[in-house]
């Protein structure tokens, strides 16, 4: 399973044991703890009791942006193969007749920046549950003709995407956004190195990537951080570290700047219904957190009915839809804006649109009330998220990932912390006048009769 779009956050760890473990303990809300093993592998135990169950996830610094051509797709393939045999369970009906004994819910994500895998079960069954994320994680075992059965699937989960309009015009300002190094934000991956994978490449991401001192386990649930911190070391201990940081020993490539503005027309049937996409490169959390955290409050205040932006598109018929949205990302994260224009009103969206991107800058484009209720929203929002227990530990190794442990514990206060200075800096360094890649995708009559060709172009 890959997830677009969502907001992933890191934090960079030692290959050494003497680094590993003089890590200074980190910040974290009440009723979490942190812990890190001598063999570099965090730890991180969340108390709630508000139900008798207990979450158990593995975080891996792996995904899109640790994947060269020759590798797209395959942490996502990695993922799936992850639910198939090991060293205890031989075969998938063995996996998962052990789930059903559990009673367990699982599943597993892969994104540009991580890879995470979790179970939810009774509290009761913790101990079970890490032995079994223990051989899981530890002790694959890559067998042909299971691979045979799982390549399909995987591509097919691209098949799908594909045939969404809105998954091709993404795909297209991908192309555009990051040129050569798209591999490197696009978790899907590739038709032809999906279905030609092999045990041995599957392999190479294990030898790279899977080791304790680049991953984060976290307990979470009717648990007790004392005993829950025995077990996972008493279970997870013995993982023998790989001695080097791999994103040290396999650095990621800078993303080239873009040096002017691409467009293209994507026409095609399956457009029913034209969409629209402008997208920057955005702040990356190592050169610019503050910027990140200015993004987030700036999109929400954009999004309110009440905003100029939404005024002026949606309020006057202009479209039906229209968002901004950052992605958080240690290295270089999108800003995207998402419109579904008018059919009949395409060139006067599209001219308003730019409009309004324009005044992004300007002192009085928000006032101080929409500031404040863009901050309300963010701190509802995060309240209501972690409402669910079994959704708090894949919350915070989205954030462990890409930012810090602390920068996850701050976020809230640090959002109300957020000035029209803030603000201004980060679209005028990221947005009002810089290049960004704009597409639509649009069926060819609607096209042809709206002459989209004529004005959807760069000035």
């Amino acid at each position: 399973m890959t997830r677009n779009f969502t907001k992933i956050l890191a934090l960079s760890v030692a290959g050494v044991f003497s680094v590993c473990c003089a890590i200074a303990q980190p910040r974290l809300p009440e009723g979490y703890f942190w812990k890190k093993l001598p063999n570099g592998l965090e730890v991180v135990v969340i108390e709630n009791s508000k139900v008798p169950l207990a979450t158990i996830e593995i975080a891996v610094k792996n995904g899109a942006y640790t994947e060269g051509p020759e590798f797209s797709g395959l942490s996502h393939l990695f993922e799936h193969m992850f639910f198939k045999a090991n060293k205890d369970y031989p075969n998938q009906e063995a996996f998962l007749k052990r789930t059903q004994e559990l009673g367990a819910i699982w599943n597993g994500t892969t994104d540009v920046e991580r890879v995470n895998y979790f179970f939810t079960f009774d509290r009761d069954s913790l101990k079970a549950g890490l032995k079994f994320m223990n051989a899981a994680i530890r002790f694959p075992i890559y067998r042909e003709e299971d691979m045979k059965k799982e390549r399909p699937v995987v591509d097919g989960e691209f098949q799908r995407a594909e045939s969404d309009p809105g998954f091709q015009l993404w795909f297209g300002i991908q192309q555009k956004l990051w040129g050569d190094l798209i591999t490197r934000k696009n978790p899907i991956g590739i038709h032809e190195v999906i279905n030609t994978a092999t045990p041995e490449k599957m392999m190479v991401i294990k030898d790279k990537y899977y080791f304790p001192n680049n991953s984060l386990v976290t307990i979470c649930g009717d648990v007790k951080h004392e005993a829950a911190f025995a077990l996972a070391e008493s279970i997870f201990g013995d993982w023998a570290s790989s001695g080097f940081n791999p994103h040290e020993k396999y650095p990621i490539p800078p993303f080239k700047p873009l040096t002017k503005s691409e467009y293209f027309i994507k026409e095609t049937s399956i457009a029913q219904t034209p969409y629209m996409q402008l997208s920057w490169q955005g702040p990356a959390y190592l050169t610019d957190s503050a910027s990140t955290v200015a993004a987030d409050v700036f999109s929400t205040i954009v999004g309110l009915n009440a905003s100029k932006f939404q005024q002026s598109l949606i309020d006057k018929g202009l479209a039906s839809s229209a968002s901004l949205g950052y992605t958080t990302s240690r290295f270089v994260g999108p800003i995207d804006i998402f419109v579904v224009p008018n059919p009949g009103k395409l060139k006067e969206c599209y001219d308003e649109l730019l409009n309004q991107v324009s005044q992004f800058v300007k002192s009085d484009y928000f006032t101080d009330e929409q500031l404040n209720d863009a901050k309300a929203i963010l701190l509802r929002n995060s309240v209501h998220r972690k409402e669910k227990p079994s959704t708090l530990a894949s919350q915070m190794s989205y954030q462990w990932c890409s930012t810090s442990l602390d920068y996850y514990t701050d976020l809230d206060s640090n959002y109300q912390k957020v000035s029209r200075a803030d603000i201004q800096k980060y679209v005028s360094t990221y947005i009002t006048g810089k290049p960004y890649a704009a597409g639509i995708i649009i069926a060819p009559e609607l096209s042809k009769q709206q002459n989209v060709a004529s004005f959807f172009v760069a000035k």
